[in-house]
C-alpha cells in the first residue's frame, strides 16, 4: 500500500525502511505532525501511519476520508488522540500496536522512581563540578515501602514484578484485576485506600473520561505528606496546576513525568536555541525534585523494532484481509472507553 507517514525522525525511518523490505510498502515519511493543517499531505493515500500526538479529531478524518484514506495506522498503544466515533461514521480503520515493548516502559518508569530517590540527577551535576558533598541527596530504601500502582495492564504488570523484586509492599487498582499481578504479591484496593497508604504512585492506565485529572486537588490531598508521583501514561491523567501547587506546599515529595498534558507542541523536538513558551511546564522545570524526560519511555532498539514490525504487518493484514486483529473495535470501545 502507498503509506503517508506523519511525524517521523531519522529512527523511524531506519527501522520503518529495515522492516519494509520483506513487506514491500511505498513509504512517503513526512516530518510535520499530522493537523488540518497538514492532512493535504496526505492526498491520495490509502494509508496513514501517525504517532502520539498526531492530531487526529473529526474535521482531520473528515479530510482524510475525502482524500481517499481507508485507514489509520497508529505506531503507538494508546488512540485517546483519535476521535473514534468519526472514524466509524466515516468507515475508517482504526489498527494499533497493543504492546511493542511493555517492558521498556516499565523499566523507564523504575529509572525514574531510582533517580528521584537517591537524587541521582543532582549527584551526576555536583560530580562534574567537584562537588562531592552528600548535603541534599539523602533518599529512602525501596524495601518495605508502600507503592500505589494505579493500571495493571501489561505495563502496569512488569512494573509489580520488578517493585516486588525490591521487597515493595504492592497496593494495585484497575477496574479489570490481573490475576499475574496478585501472584507477584500485590493486593487490588479502590482509589482512596491507595492514595492514603502509599509513599510512590505510579500511573499505567489509559486515559479516558474517567481517569482524565485522576491526579487532582481532591486526590493529592489523600496522598501521603511528601509522596512520590510517576507518570509514564498518558500526560492528562494528572492536573498539572495541581501538581505544582502539591509540589510548592511539600504535599508531592517529587514528581517523575515522561508524558506532558500539553507536550504535542514540545515533545520530540529540539527547542534549546528557544524560549519555551509553556509557563505551566517551564514552571515544572524550576523544582530541583521534579525529572521530565520527553516521552522516550518506549524508546528502546526492541520497541522501536517491534512498532515498525507490528504496524507493517497490520497495513499488510488489512491490505489483504480486508481486517487486521490489531483492530481497535468501536463498540468494545464503548463499553470500556
Amino acid at each position: 500500500m502507498e503509506v503517508a507517514v506523519f511525524s517521523t525522525k531519522s529512527y523511524d525511518r531506519e527501522f520503518f525502511q529495515e522492516s519494509n523490505r520483506q513487506y514491500g510498502h511505498d513509504l512517503t515519511f513526512l516530518e510535520p505532525r499530522l493537523t488540518r493543517e497538514t492532512a493535504p499531505l496526505a492526498d491520495g493515500y490509502p494509508a496513514i501511519c501517525v504517532f502520539v500526538n498526531d492530531h487526529l479529531d473529526a474535521g482531520v478524518l473528515l479530510s482524510l476520508s475525502r482524500q481517499g484514506t481507508d485507514l489509520i495506522a497508529l505506531r503507538c498503544a494508546g488512540f485517546n488522540h483519535v476521535d473514534l466515533e468519526a472514524a466509524n461514521d466515516l468507515d475508517l480503520t482504526v489498527v494499533r500496536v497493543p504492546a511493542y515493548s511493555p517492558e521498556a516502559v516499565a523499566e523507564h518508569t523504575i529509572g525514574l522512581i531510582m533517580a528521584l530517590n537517591r537524587k541521582i540527577h543532582r549527584a551526576y551535576a555536583r560530580v562534574r563540578e567537584g562537588n562531592f558533598s552528600l548535603d541534599g541527596l539523602l533518599g529512602f530504601t525501596l524495601h518495605n515501602r508502600t507503592v500505589g500502582i494505579i493500571g495493571t495492564g501489561k505495563i502496569g504488570t512488569h512494573v509489580t514484578r520488578i517493585l516486588s523484586g525490591f521487597g515493595c509492599d504492592i497496593l494495585a487498582h484497575d477496574p479489570y484485576p490481573n490475576d499475574e499481578v496478585r501472584d507477584a504479591g500485590a493486593e487490588y484496593v479502590e482509589l482512596e485506600p491507595l492514595f492514603e497508604q502509599s509513599d510512590i504512585i505510579s500511573l499505567h492506565c489509559p486515559l479516558t473520561s474517567e481517569t482524565r485529572h485522576i491526579i487532582n486537588t481532591e486526590s493529592i490531598g489523600r496522598m501521603k505528606s511528601g509522596a512520590m508521583l510517576i507518570n509514564t501514561s498518558r500526560g492528562a491523567l494528572i492536573d498539572t496546576q495541581a501538581v505544582i501547587q502539591a509540589l510548592k506546599t511539600g504535599k508531592i515529595g517529587s514528581l517523575g513525568l515522561d508524558v506532558y498534558e500539553e507536550e504535542a507542541d514540545l515533545f520530540f523536538e529540539d527547542y534549546s536555541g528557544r524560549v519555551i513558551q509553556d509557563d505551566v511546564f517551564a514552571r515544572l522545570l524550576t523544582f530541583p525534585n521534579v525529572i521530565i524526560t520527553g516521552h522516550q519511555g518506549f524508546f528502546t532498539r526492541n520497541a522501536l523494532q517491534n512498532i515498525a514490525d507490528t504496524t507493517l504487518q497490520n497495513i499488510s493484514d488489512f491490505e489483504q484481509q480486508g481486517d487486521c486483529e490489531n483492530e481497535i473495535n468501536i463498540q468494545q470501545f464503548r463499553k470500556t472507553g
